[in-house]
């Protein structure tokens, strides 16, 4: 008994080392750099659904990639790394084989990003998701359609998405971007909520989002967001119009050919804030962090008007009377000068 209890020791051993040994003949070879041509910095790799680690060696090694793609199926089965994760991989020169299976296991795909800017609108999004080769599909889909996918379970998109970049892979829809964004201005608007200022306007989390567009759409210089929602916020505690031309250019659509006529002012639409009272049924664009903060927390004062100063910020008076004067010095006399609604870039 004792004499087989020796011997089995013995073989245990003898495989033990032969296994070492293996495993250290293996990693020297795998720790070579794989064959990638030598006029390319990197090339990248699909790894499809369902794909087995033996399939993908097999496929680097018919692509003349990789020099032992049986050693290291055989290495990736000893110290358990056969769990392949399915995507696009990049591959630069100077990576080893070792360096490909531990990328493949931890699923170390390529990530790209797709920014939205803060004030676009649900139909800027789309046709900025459009023009990306991966999502053009989402062109061919309704805004009902969309919506359903995203998750964005409410009556009109506008304003539930939050501009921000998003990264995404190649396995990535332009709908999970989407429902991304959405949770995320879910996410970001409620806690705003929940820290709101008193004696606020609103009824609902919602009108706020509504009131943060519009300031986002008005705001040319950061600094001045408080400053106008607090002249919003003023107005519609004194039962004041709006009277904000943003609301009025969402409100025309493709019919907007960049002027605003008195006629459009006129028009009575549901977003014409110069003919209805309160705020539009719904936001305008998709709004900031800053801008839904601004909503929630405006800068008191007691100013009820303002107007472009034609370098990007704006002039703000208490009386109707300051307010046309301001009107006549920036918009009248002075816009034929150097007139831009929006400050300058910084060189």
């Amino acid at each position: 008994m004792l004499k087989h209890l020796k011997r089995s020791i013995i073989l245990i051993a003898v495989a033990m080392i032969c296994a070492s040994g293996l495993l250290l003949t293996a990693h020297h070879q795998l720790n070579q750099s794989i064959n990638l041509p030598a006029d390319k910095a990197s090339i990248t790799w699909v790894i499809g659904k369902g794909s087995s680690l033996t399939r993908v060696n097999r496929e680097l090694h018919e692509a003349k990639l990789l020099s032992h793609p049986r050693l290291l199926s055989l290495y990736a089965r000893l110290v358990d790394l056969t769990a392949i994760q399915a995507g696009q991989y990049q591959i630069e020169q100077g990576d080893s084989a070792l360096q490909l299976l531990d990328r493949f296991n931890r699923g170390d795909v390529v990530r790209y990003q797709i920014t939205f800017p803060e004030g676009w609108t649900f139909r800027q999004w789309l046709s900025h998701l459009a023009s990306v080769e991966q999502f053009a599909e989402i062109a061919e889909l309704s805004s009902e359609q969309v919506m359903a996918a995203a998750g964005i379970n409410q009556a009109h998109p506008e304003g539930w998405l939050f501009p921000d970049t998003y990264s995404y892979t190649l396995s990535d829809g332009a709908v999970d971007i989407l429902a991304r964004a959405h949770r995320k201005m879910v996410d970001v608007l409620n806690q705003a909520w929940t820290g709101r200022d008193m004696g606020l306007p609103y009824r609902s989390a919602y009108e706020a989002l509504i009131m943060a567009s519009i300031v986002e759409k008005e705001t040319g210089l950061a600094e001045e967001r408080s400053t106008i929602a607090g002249v919003f916020v003023r107005r519609l505690n004194k039962g004041m119009r709006l009277q904000t031309d943003p609301t009025v250019i969402y409100g025309l659509g493709d019919a907007y050919k960049g002027n605003i006529t008195r006629a459009h002012l006129k028009a009575l639409t549901a977003y014409n804030t110069y003919r209805i009272n309160g705020l539009p049924p719904t936001p305008i664009a998709m709004p900031s962090a800053a801008a839904i903060d601004a909503a929630l927390h405006p800068q008191p004062g007691t100013s009820l008007y303002f107007v472009a100063r034609g370098d990007g910020g704006h002039y703000f008076s208490d009386s109707l009377e300051q307010h046309q004067k301001a009107v006549r010095q920036y918009q009248i006399n002075q816009r034929s000068v150097n007139y831009q609604s929006a400050p300058q870039a910084k060189k």
